[in-house]
């Protein structure tokens, strides 16, 4: 087990659904196979949330080379002592500035090599902008605190991948954020991270059309023509295979079906509609183009079935060997 990846996985908003889908995750043997966990988070939260799902003990570590982890003991670096002021479903603010300690601490043992990836529960956009950090998402916070400009959103199934040209923003900006350099930045992160993080040698990469039709000539709206169509011809003269713009209720179809190895998507709801039809439970939320590698689950703090034991940890599972999946193919890729 000495030469598996260690992983840290960020518990996220203590009083969402990350502490039990951590607990259920790491009760499977299967993960214990492809990496070491290391939780950072809150041991009494995690305690707390633990209750009824198996026979599960934590660990005290204040370092990740302290880290010993095994079926039924979990290593858990403390950051916080909420366990007698947060309760599952009701998010307080110093839930929101831990749950953000989490994230950044997870990045700077990234950034210093003292773990091999970061596996990310879900937060609270609203807490985490309470606690002093106004961004997007939480790709844009890793952006930020890893000082990267070319940061995608990519969600991942077996079945089909999608990067994101924009993301959470509302639908009214998307046409007046969409340029040509943005979509060609969004196609060259998404072919590399294929090449590099999947292991596919010659990459097939589509890009949907913003707009019905892709446009229909003009008759449905102009920018298929003036921005997204001269970004995938420019992508073509750097010499990626890429083809499109293609509609939107077509290339999805077709991507699933093997033909495309990734999509890019114009907005949010486009790309992550029929990626979450096929892949609800197991979608990965990955975050390409950081020098760190982060995966995350595809879905929120889920506070109305946060502690009532119900929630499904298949998305964490499938994240947490994700991110062991590319941290062992940037291994080999370095020698």
């Amino acid at each position: 087990m000495h030469d598996l990846p260690l992983i840290a996985i960020t518990m996220g908003d203590p009083a969402g659904i990350g502490p039990e889908i951590i607990a259920k995750a790491l009760l499977m043997p299967d993960i214990y196979e492809v990496c070491k966990p290391l939780v950072l988070g809150d041991i009494g939260c995690l305690e707390m949330a633990s209750k009824g799902i198996g026979s599960l003990s934590f660990q005290r570590i204040s370092n990740p080379a302290e880290a010993t982890p095994r079926q039924g003991l979990i290593d858990v670096v403390p950051l916080s002592d909420l366990k007698d002021s947060v309760r599952p479903g009701r998010p307080t603010r110093d839930g929101g500035t831990a749950m953000v300690d989490y994230v950044v601490k997870a990045v700077e043992l990234c950034k210093g090599r003292n773990v091999a990836a970061m596996v990310t529960c879900p937060i609270s956009k609203e807490l985490m902008h309470q606690a002093g950090y106004e961004f997007e998402g939480h790709t844009e916070l890793l952006a930020h605190l890893t000082g990267t400009q070319d940061c995608v959103m990519m969600l991942a199934g077996d079945r089909l991948r999608v990067s994101l040209v924009t993301a959470h923003c509302a639908l009214a900006e998307v046409p007046g954020r969409l340029t040509k350099d943005l979509i060609v930045k969004t196609i060259g992160v998404t072919y590399r991270a294929l090449v590099r993080d999947f292991g596919i040698d010659k990459p097939r990469v589509a890009v949907a059309a913003l707009n019905p039709h892709a446009g229909e000539s003009g008759l449905f709206g102009m920018e298929d023509k003036t921005i997204v169509g001269p970004a995938v011809e420019a992508s073509i003269d750097s010499g990626l295979p890429v083809e499109g713009p293609f509609p939107a209720d077509t290339v999805f179809y077709h991507a699933s079906t093997g033909r495309y190895d990734a999509v890019v998507a114009m907005y949010h709801d486009q790309g992550l509609i029929p990626l979450k039809l096929l892949h609800f439970s197991d979608a990965v939320n990955i975050s390409l183009g950081l020098p760190i590698i982060r995966t995350s689950v595809d879905h929120g703090t889920a506070y109305d079935i946060a502690g009532k034991g119900v929630v499904d940890p298949s998305s964490l599972v499938a994240a947490i060997k994700m991110a062991a999946k590319i941290a062992d193919a940037r291994g080999k890729a370095q020698g």
